[in-house]
Formats: structure tokens, C-alpha cells, sequence
């Protein structure tokens, strides 16, 4: 595996193991208080393959075994040299590189017309009461951190993430003011189009 395929969910353990050795369990339990499913999507069972596929890779390896009562033995996972290497590569493509992403909102914005003033109103309208729910989510987890005390480089993707919400909130919340004023009209269909739709529906019905 070279470094430019390391997954998000491969990146988010080595991310992990750069602190100290540790079980899949214990990842999976850090993963979920650090929010780290805001970026990577985390399961069980794609966890636990991605360990797999990055000891197969030479990038950890086990370094002990632990048992805890009558629970099944847990192995402990440590970074390799490579593994560093191979992240540290990933890093810096990941920070430092452009690579296009497709948001599913752009597409739908961009069948507005298509859809109708109406119909799109009230989607946007019903976007608009989920994105100020995420919000006010988004600022009550920002006090904790801020609270607790945890030093702000080590929560700078839920910073990224928290600010991009918030301008897709005020952008999409003038979208619809525009919409609703006029100020983005909606235009009539033309004559062309007009005779495409007769010429459709005269095949489609002769």
C-alpha cells in the first residue's frame, strides 16, 4: 500500500498510533469522543479491515497482547518506521494538495430552476432547520474543547468543519431571502422550449 492510497480511516489510525500503541477497540472508542466521524466514516467492521490491511502493509504491527478479565485478548498495535514514513507522505498531500470534491448540495442547486420557486423553497426551507441544528451542535461541542482545555491544534479539522457549516447556514439562509424577494428570478420557459416540450410529447403520443 503506498502512502497516496492510505485511506481516510487508515490515516485516522496511524493518526492514533502516533500517540502510543494501542487496540482497535480503544481507536474505535478515541475515534468516536474526538468526533473523528465527522471526516472519516468509522465502523466496526471497516476498522478492523483497515488494521488488517495495514499490518499486511508493514505500516504497524503488534506489539503485545492484553487480556481484561474474562473478555477475548486484544492486540495491541504499534506504528513501524514505514508506517511513519507512509504517513507523514499522506499528510502532506492531504494539507498541502488541491484535489476536486463533488458536494451533493451543488448538484441540487443546480436543478433549482428545474424544480420550481415552490418546491425549492420548501427543501431549502427544511436544509435550513437541519444545518441550525448542526450549528448549535457544532458550538456546544466547540465550548467543551474550548472548556477542557484541549489545545486547539489538536482539533483544527472540527474547526475547519464548524466554520464550513456555519457559512453554508448564512449563505444558504440569503439564498432563500433572494429567492423569496425576487432578487434571484425564476425565468419562463421561451418558445424553444416551449416546441422541444410539444415535439416530446406529439412522439411520445403519436
Amino acid at each position: 500500500m503506498a502512502a497516496a492510497t492510505l485511506t481516510p480511516l487508515g490515516v485516522a489510525v496511524l493518526e492514533l498510533l502516533h500517540e502510543r500503541p494501542m487496540h482497535p477497540y480503544e481507536m474505535a472508542q478515541l475515534m468516536r469522543e474526538r468526533y473523528v466521524d465527522s471526516r472519516v466514516k468509522v465502523r466496526a467492521g471497516s476498522l478492523y479491515h483497515t488494521v488488517e490491511r495495514l499490518q499486511g502493509c508493514g505500516f504497524i504491527e503488534v506489539v503485545d497482547t492484553t487480556r481484561d478479565g474474562r473478555r477475548p485478548e486484544r492486540t495491541v498495535y504499534g506504528m513501524t518506521p514505514a508506517g511513519r514514513d507512509a504517513f507523514e507522505q499522506r499528510g502532506r498531500e492531504l494539507l498541502g494538495d488541491l484535489v476536486p470534491e463533488y458536494p451533493a448540495f451543488l448538484s441540487g442547486l443546480a436543478v433549482v430552476h428545474e424544480l420550481g420557486r415552490d418546491i425549492a423553497l420548501l427543501e431549502l426551507e427544511h436544509r435550513l432547520l437541519r444545518l441550525r441544528a448542526m450549528v448549535a451542535a457544532d458550538q456546544a461541542v466547540v465550548r467543551g474543547l474550548e472548556q477542557d482545555g484541549t489545545p486547539e491544534v489538536f482539533w483544527l479539522d472540527w474547526r475547519y468543519t464548524t466554520a464550513r457549516r456555519a457559512f453554508e447556514l448564512a449563505w444558504t439562509e440569503k439564498l432563500v431571502d433572494d429567492l423569496r424577494a425576487g432578487a434571484i428570478p425564476f425565468k419562463e420557459a421561451g418558445p424553444a422550449l416551449s416546441l422541444i416540450s410539444k415535439d416530446d410529447h406529439d412522439r411520445k403520443t403519436g
